[in-house]
């Protein structure tokens, strides 16, 4: 569903973004804010506008397609009572409102030891590419068909070869 590249982009855009309880623009969030908008644009909601808090958030993150738990290389979303953040796909933190500042690439993410609580997003499955076939189990390849050549319809030798030797003189 989400491509690594546009969550980098969008949490990029909004680092440095104050901290503003309850808020849920660009101009300030908070961190379920954040977890929403970062959440919203992966699961191809509109980012802003359709934000949870820390009360429902696992109730959303289901809503989304979230799984209960961890996964390496999914995005991860850990919570408590009172905060949370997120870990992208490829380990980056992202976070709003740890220390009172803002929007943070690189600061807590959701793996922290505060949260109870741990949800995530399978990563998307790969394109319909059928899986590679093991040279052992496939079936052999038939050889290509021997020319046909009738009688009489040769081809014309190729001009570009040399000339064949000629006949052993039985003599010698």
């Amino acid at each position: 569903m989400y491509e690594l590249a546009t969550l980098l982009t969008l949490v990029n855009q909004v680092s440095g973004t104050p901290y503003i309880s309850g808020g849920d623009s660009p101009t300030g969030t908070d961190c379920s804010g954040l977890v929403s908008w970062v959440t919203n644009a992966a699961t191809g909601r509109p980012v802003f506008g359709d934000r949870f808090n820390t009360g429902n958030i696992e109730g959303a993150l289901k809503a989304r397609g979230f799984q209960y738990g961890t996964q390496p290389g999914a995005l991860v979303v850990g919570w408590n009572g009172g905060h949370t953040a997120v870990t992208l796909p490829d380990g980056t933190p992202v976070s709003s409102g740890e220390g009172g500042r803002g929007v943070k690439v690189g600061g807590g993410g959701a793996y922290q030891s505060q949260f109870t609580h741990h949800m995530f997003l399978p990563a998307p499955a790969a394109a319909d590419v059928p899986p590679p076939v093991d040279p052992q189990l496939a079936p052999p390849v038939p050889p290509p068909p021997a020319p046909v050549v009738l009688m009489g319809q040769e081809s014309p030798a190729d001009p570009a070869l040399p000339p064949p030797p000629p006949p052993a003189d039985p003599a010698l």
